[in-house]
């Protein structure tokens, strides 16, 4: 049965200082082995990725909820443990949000501030397959030509289906000045990374949300791309990087 919430959108104090993405080039990856991630689903269909920061809030990009400002029948939940989030797999957890947290300077369909906190209505239950992302400790530039990877159930094609199974690339950072001179003013180096394009690898339409792991660690959140052309060569993938955000995620989470 099927229960229809209303969602409460919360305001905090302001700290301000897309396009929606899947996995092009990747592969398969082994099961459970990113116990962290999360498929964000609206109505029992995945939307996005996220991940798992505690065990009753889940991080992802604030644009993948843009469309439940207008309806909120919407029935908003995550699912954890999965694999294959088209099988109703033993070890999956499907938990209902109880209200999200938008950053309080983000605006619908404007690039910066794309971070939404989900307050999940129970508390996961923490096991080898459902387990916390670890967040960076301090605000600071990642290196580039750094080796990171994304994981997701995007679009494994330009304009292609999902993927049932859970995805992931590597993918190398790119310089934030040359981000900034290729993406301009839509480009914030203070509050975003970017990875390079090669035409071959990318995250694509459905991995919005995901992060961008690093070592072991959620550097960045999967914001956007080249509209309509996720392998474009010319222009690097943007995230929101986590670092910067992390003063305000301590204040709503505590």
């Amino acid at each position: 049965m099927f229960f229809s919430i209303s969602l409460l959108v919360i305001s905090v104090a302001p700290l301000c200082g897309a396009l929606e993405s899947g996995i092009i080039g990747g592969n398969e990856v082994k099961p459970h082995s990113r116990p962290y991630m999360v498929s964000v689903q609206i109505n029992n269909t995945h939307k996005c990725g996220g991940f798992l920061i505690r065990h009753d809030y889940v991080l992802t990009a604030a644009h993948c909820l843009d469309d439940m400002e207008y309806s909120e029948k919407d029935k908003l939940d995550v699912v954890l443990g999965a694999h294959n989030i088209s099988q109703a797999e033993p070890k999956q957890q499907r938990i209902q949000v109880k209200k999200y947290i938008k950053h309080p300077c983000y605006k619908r369909n404007e690039r910066p501030n794309d971070i939404v906190l989900l307050e999940l209505k129970s508390k996961a239950k923490l096991n080898k397959d459902v387990k916390v992302a670890v967040l960076p400790q301090k605000n600071e530039n990642l290196p580039a030509n750094q080796i990171c990877s994304i994981a997701g159930w995007g679009s494994t094609i330009q304009d292609g289906a999902a993927s049932s199974v859970l995805r992931e690339v590597m993918l190398k950072v790119q310089f934030n000045f040359e981000c900034r001179k290729i993406w301009n003013d839509r480009f914030y180096t203070n509050s975003m990374i970017c990875t390079a394009a090669n035409g071959k690898k990318a995250f694509c339409e459905g991995d919005s949300g995901s992060p961008l792991i690093c070592g072991n660690v959620a550097e960045g959140i999967a914001a956007y791309t080249f509209k309509n052309n996720c392998l474009n060569r010319n222009h690097p993938e943007v995230y929101m990087k986590i670092s910067y955000f992390i003063p305000w995620i301590k204040q709503v989470i505590g």
